[in-house]
């Protein structure tokens, strides 16, 4: 198989699956290294960021996905389903940005951080398809742990979890004193 028919089958992989796929299950179907299969997908890539389409191929982690490109959402939903708008609260986007930077993580530790109870930030997260169980850890009562998916990386537009900003100590007291706030407030009601 040449260089056009290995980025045609991918590029037909990845259109048929509509879901992200492994570069190695990738390089493995068109029979060829995972390095080569890689300068295949970039080239793809930037072959979709230059013409006109209204999909992009977006890496997430190490896995590759057709998606729409955002400027074609409005035009989309008037044929598409509605999809599930996320209406995130504060507390909501606080768990999960705690659950991202620290993750695996338990509730409870989540839960230390923030002050207050976690129970229906998680569920939300969770609903959303944000976050998912990785497991349990080896502690007593085995608490699970969390960790975010890759609609987590698709919903922020980060192909990895390396991408995601930097805190700088001034945004970790902020941090400190909102949720200081919430539990006094919660105490007063």
């Amino acid at each position: 198989m040449d260089k056009t028919s290995k980025k045609a089958a991918l590029e037909a992989i990845l259109f048929a699956m509509g879901e992200s796929v492994k570069l190695s299950k990738l390089a493995e179907t068109i029979e060829t290294d995972e390095e080569i299969c890689e300068g295949l997908l970039d080239e793809l890539t930037e072959e979709y960021k230059k013409d006109k389409h209204g999909i992009e191929l977006i890496r997430l982690e190490d896995s590759y996905q057709f998606v729409t490109k955002a400027d074609h959402y409005d035009t989309l939903i008037k044929i598409a389903k509605t999809p599930k708008r996320m209406n995130l609260s504060d507390s909501v986007i606080e768990t999960l940005s705690i659950i991202a930077y620290k993750q695996p993580v338990t509730r409870l530790e989540v839960e230390s951080i923030r002050g207050v109870s976690c129970d229906h930030a998680i569920d939300k997260l969770l609903e959303f398809d944000l976050i998912e169980e990785l497991g349990r850890k080896d502690a007593p009562g085995r608490p699970i742990l969390f960790g975010t998916t890759e609609q987590f990386l698709r919903s922020f537009g980060v192909g990895s979890l390396k991408d995601l900003p930097e805190l700088n100590t001034v945004q970790i007291e902020e941090f400190k004193q909102e949720a200081e706030q919430e539990v006094s407030t919660s105490l007063k009601i």
